[in-house]
């Protein structure tokens, strides 16, 4: 059971919550479940009009059928700010329930979806980004982990984890604590939404990687990385892609899985002895 919600990121109210279902979601996929249903957690202002309100909800449910499950209901409250997401139930067998934990030395880490999403939708806000890269990060956030979750767990992956609010490299070292490894991205080798280089270079950064790199970097060592890309490896992401760590020798079958499925899994690092997280340019 998870439950996560937020403030819109962006305009149309259908994407927003499309984005906020598919992010409540990442939870249960993260783990290697499935979604069985959702409760719409919402609050919205007397000003939306019920065609607004209609539109969030469906973009909700859309994203939650998708999934295969069903919105059973929900609680809603009045506020000046309009917040949506969901409470989400999946269900996974006990025995192979994937967590943090359990990445070992010379394991392969991939990530399944580019970074950026809180830079580009910063930028958006400010009316700087282009209606194209929007579109790019807004089709992101809405693809769902759920295959991207099954791949990982027929090939048997020694650790999972999604990339959200605390950044890849936050997320990345809560999986080094929880598996007692260290994790090495190579930066070069990390896919990046368009735009978000040029954005983040345009100081168009967000609160919550400067608590991200307050929080977490005297767990984090990093090499010769620039500094725009700093910004994106701090970047909070909405509804973000999986972090997998899989056996070198299992690495080969993951990359003809997503191939085969039509989606991309980018090798980003590997999985070495000590602790924390290094990230070499």
């Amino acid at each position: 059971m998870t439950v996560d919600f937020f403030a819109p990121l962006v305009d149309d109210p259908y994407d927003y919550g499309a984005i906020a279902a598919a992010n409540a979601m990442s939870d249960v996929y993260a783990m290697g479940g499935e979604v069985v249903l959702g409760l719409n957690v919402a609050a919205f202002p007397d000003s939306l009009t019920p065609e607004t309100v209609g539109a969030i909800l469906r973009g909700g449910a859309d994203k939650v059928a998708e999934g295969g499950g069903v919105v059973a209901g929900g609680h809603t409250i009045r506020d000046e700010e309009p917040k949506y997401g969901m409470c989400v139930l999946g269900l996974v067998h006990p025995d192979r329930v994937l967590t943090k934990g359990g990445a070992g030395p010379g394991d392969v880490l991939y990530i399944t979806k580019p970074l950026g999403t809180g830079i580009v939708t910063t930028a958006a806000m400010r009316d700087a980004a282009s209606p194209e890269h929007l579109a790019a990060a807004v089709r992101n956030m809405k693809a769902l982990n759920r295959h991207p979750s099954h791949i990982a767990r027929e090939t048997a992956v020694s650790a999972l984890t999604d990339v959200t609010g605390y950044s890849l490299l936050g997320h990345g070292y809560e999986m080094a604590a929880a598996s007692n490894v260290r994790l090495r991205f190579t930066a070069a080798a990390v896919p990046v939404l368009p735009g978000a280089i040029d954005y983040a270079r345009g100081g168009f950064t967000t609160g919550g990687a400067d608590r991200n790199r307050s929080h977490f970097s005297p767990h984090i060592l990093t090499t010769g990385v620039s500094d725009e890309m700093l910004h994106i490896l701090w970047d909070p992401q909405t509804s973000g892609g999986l972090l997998i760590a899989v056996p070198a020798a299992r690495a080969r079958d993951l990359d003809l899985r997503f191939r085969d499925a039509g989606l991309t899994a980018w090798a980003i690092g590997e999985v070495i002895d000590g602790s924390g997280v290094e990230v070499v340019a």
